[in-house]
């Protein structure tokens, strides 16, 4: 437990801390520290792509992006995938996370959120792109599999056959492509992706718990549910959808399009309801995000750190999740696959989470003084909405959560083969240990597992990155040459 909490503090707990005026301090994180840095860097190598290509990733969304006479048995298309990363992004942190980043930072952690978004797409961009110039064939479930592990994999049996290569030359032998795996071959396994796959495994069994436990929590307080019986029929709605074949994609495909509408659409009618206050909620967001109150009450620290967090951690960009799916997409070019999960990371952070934002910076602040988490948003919604609001508070959250568990067991998927190899054994027995997961989740918190949870994304970021930026010149050729060869083709 000792070196479990080391762990959670390096990679959560302030590694820097910089004064500020009035008192205040600005802890940075080593995850904050890792992402920011490098999805500015990320940004400046794409040339701005979230601004300049923003239009390009709307076009790319709209289109047959299947290869041209080409389908792989059971593949999926781009769009399928961006669907798949947009279930796990836009989850129950766009509900709870951003509550909890508005109490402790206040409005001003909203901009702090679309700025840490735009930066994030780049990122995301990056990794979208490498999942798919590494992918693989998947003889399981057909279609395409990969992701970080994948791509580490490659990385570091290239660096390898290189090596190889060098001392056959200094030696006077002539080097020969036989000398040791290259590319996507699978050759010997890499330590660093083996490690990250083992945290993907353990993040999403902690996941798992948290789904659960806020479902079964949110259905008391609404419909006063006993935790017991909710938990049984998420459990076993979650059984027969993950323990078939190829049934996950065909549900998230008709659930994300359907829970994400629903919720933008009621906080539009919310937005229009008080369109008057509109002005003064954008003057408070604007304000606090850099506000002499702020600097002077020694609370500019939590307004940036918060902010930060929440879009980091809402988003996902760097921490190697959704290149899980970005992998599996049968699509025509790498690049619009990055362009796809750039897109994903606007869709969660600019969209969803800035609708949770409104539905509380338009409630009167003494209403919700001194509430947190779900209390809060569903005494939001109540003001706003009346009990009907509280009743779709918990059903959307239901309909976020049980979206990520189906969208984290297929992420799920290439890390188990990557490890135990190809067989449904240890696929299925991983998908029963989730399920048993989800269900001791439902009747109790484990703030263990919790932890857990987190620091296995937190692992999972700094494993990806450490491959993620000596790989990118590779996603910055395709997204060049995409550029040149396959936008012309399309405008054509």
């Amino acid at each position: 437990m000792a070196l479990f909490r080391t762990v959670y503090n390096i990679l959560w707990g302030d590694l820097i801390t910089i004064p500020l005026p009035g008192g205040s301090n600005l802890g940075i994180s080593l995850l904050v520290l890792i992402l920011i840095p490098a999805g500015l860097y990320f940004t400046v190598r794409t040339r701005f792509l979230p601004f300049r290509l923003f239009p390009e990733m709307i076009k790319v969304t709209l289109e047959n992006n299947r290869k041209t006479g080409e389908k792989e048995r059971d593949s999926i298309s781009g769009v399928q995938a961006l669907i798949v990363s947009t279930a796990c992004r836009v989850g129950m942190g766009n509900l709870v996370g951003v509550v909890a980043a508005i109490s402790a930072g206040g409005a001003g952690a909203v901009f702090w959120m679309w700025e840490i978004a735009l930066v994030g797409s780049s990122t995301a961009f990056i990794e979208a792109t490498l999942a798919q110039l590494y992918k693989e064939k998947d003889p399981l479930y057909g279609g395409y599999r990969g992701g970080p592990a994948y791509y580490i994999h490659a990385f570091y049996n290239e660096r390898r056959a290189k090596k190889q290569r060098d001392r056959e030359q200094d030696a006077g032998a002539s080097a020969t492509a036989s000398s040791a795996g290259n590319g996507a071959g699978r050759g010997r396994k890499s330590i660093l992706a083996i490690l990250f796959a083992i945290s993907g495994l353990i993040c999403w069994c902690g996941i798992s718990q948290v789904i659960s436990n806020s479902i079964s929590s949110s259905f008391e307080n609404a419909f006063h549910v006993p935790p017991l019986y909710s938990t049984i029929v998420l459990v076993v709605v979650a059984a027969i959808i993950v323990l078939r074949k190829n049934a996950t994609v065909k549900v998230l495909d008709i659930m994300v399009p359907v829970m994400a509408a629903c919720y933008f659409f009621i906080t539009l009618f919310i937005i229009v309801k008080n369109a008057g206050q509109l002005p003064d909620v954008f003057e408070r967001i604007f304000a606090e995000a850099f506000g002499i109150r702020q600097v002077v009450g020694g609370g500019i620290g939590a307004v940036i750190m918060n902010g930060a967090k929440r879009g980091l951690f809402s988003n996902e960009a760097g921490s190697g999740s959704a290149p899980c799916a970005a992998a599996a997409a049968d699509i025509s070019h790498p690049a619009k696959e990055g362009l796809l999960q750039a897109l994903g990371v606007f869709i969660d952070t600019l969209l969803i989470c800035t609708c949770s934002a409104m539905i509380m910076l338009l409630t009167p602040e003494a209403l919700t003084k001194g509430l947190e988490g779900m209390d809060l948003l569903q005494t939001a919604m109540q003001y706003h909405l009346g009990e009907f609001g509280v009743v779709f508070i918990a059903v959307i959250l239901w309909l976020f959560s049980f979206s990520t568990f189906l969208g984290i067991l297929f992420y799920a998927r290439p890390n188990v083969a990557y490890l135990f190899g190809d067989n449904w054994l240890s696929q299925t027995l991983y998908k029963v240990l989730a399920l048993v997961m989800l269900f001791i989740g439902g009747l109790a918190a484990y703030q263990f597992v919790w932890d857990l949870g987190d620091v296995g994304v937190g692992l999972m970021t700094v494993f990806n990155m450490i491959a993620l930026i000596p790989l990118a010149p590779r996603a910055l050729a395709a997204l060049r040459d995409y550029e040149r060869n396959g936008m012309k083709k399309s405008k054509k």
